[in-house]
């Protein structure tokens, strides 16, 4: 039986953290690695969307990664997405993740090109086969991947004894409880979309990895443990309530993560830079909103908690 209970509860994707120029700063990086780990979460996933991986050069990665395991190696789980467009840069990474030390590697399936199903199972197992000793954490985000995880590609994948988990970003419910019959108990399956953390847990995600989590921590904390003891109401008003600020964070002409960094800023002091391009940067309209929602965050924070 998998030891999953390393990857049962909250898990903020982790920021990208840059410098004033644009350059990939490792001292943020250990700087928010060391502010999550004094919240109390689970885990943190590294070099995923919120990570802005997809726009970073191997090296960079492999920085932020040493970056935040020098802070909180052994103090909590950590997963590093490590897929690339290419399989050769995806298994460097591999190899390097497990070098030092993190819990679990996971990958998107390859994009661009829409490949056959087998392709698909060939590219995470190659992987894989890079991190032999390693947990492996499929990433199904369809809306962006531009492919979707079936059930028929899962339990191929479920051929792999190293294939612990699957982090759902796909928006239909449905499929948590799909993936989660088809592995049964010795396999976790994390909610991804943060509007539907409550449904996702309570309709079998047993952890939950998120890009709006690092902004309000504190929140999705309590509406975890408002879910794990039966009280719904409590979890549905809390559930909302980020909604709520995850609509406003979506309003501005800047990023979303943009939005996000600016608000670190402001309520918990932290210096994360801007976005790379081709994301979009804050532009000055955008402060207003910027203030409203991380006045938000504090007013949420101050009832609920």
């Amino acid at each position: 039986m998998k030891n999953i209970s390393k990857y049962q509860g909250v898990f903020p994707a982790f920021y990208a953290c840059y410098d004033d120029d644009g350059n990939v700063s490792t001292e943020r990086a250990r700087q928010l690695a060391r502010h999550l780990l004094g919240k109390g979460v689970k885990g943190v996933y590294v070099n995923g969307s919120s990570g802005e991986g997809i726009y970073q050069s191997v090296d960079e990665k492999k920085a932020v990664l040493e970056a935040v395991m020098s802070e909180v190696e052994g103090k909590m789980t950590v997963i590093a997405h490590v897929g690339c467009n290419n399989t050769t840069d995806s298994m460097k990474l591999a190899a390097h993740a497990e070098s030092v030390g993190v819990d679990a590697i996971a990958s998107i399936p390859p994009i661009y090109f829409h490949l056959p199903e087998f392709a698909i199972a060939q590219y995470w197992n190659d992987i894989s086969s890079a991190a032999p000793n390693t947990d492996f954490v499929i990433y199904n985000i369809p809306q962006l991947a531009g492919v979707a995880l079936t059930v028929s590609l899962f339990r191929e994948m479920l051929k792999n004894p190293r294939v612990a988990a699957v982090k759902n970003s796909s928006m239909p419910v449905q499929d948590i409880q799909m993936f989660k019959q088809a592995a049964g108990p010795d396999y976790i399956i994390f909610n991804g979309p943060d509007e539907q953390f409550m449904s996702g847990r309570v309709i079998g995600a047993e952890g939950a990895i998120g890009g709006t989590y690092g902004a309000m921590p504190e929140l999705y904390l309590k509406l975890d443990e408002y879910v794990k003891a039966g009280e719904m109401e409590k979890a549905r008003e809390i559930q909302y309530a980020c909604d709520a600020i995850i609509y406003k964070m979506c309003s501005a002409h800047g990023n979303m993560y943009a939005v996000i960094k600016a608000i670190l800023k402001i309520n918990e002091g932290l210096e994360l830079g801007g976005v790379r391009e081709p994301l979009p940067a804050l532009v000055e309209a955008d402060m207003d909103i910027v203030k409203e929602a991380a006045q938000m965050i504090c007013d949420a924070t101050k009832k609920y908690l």
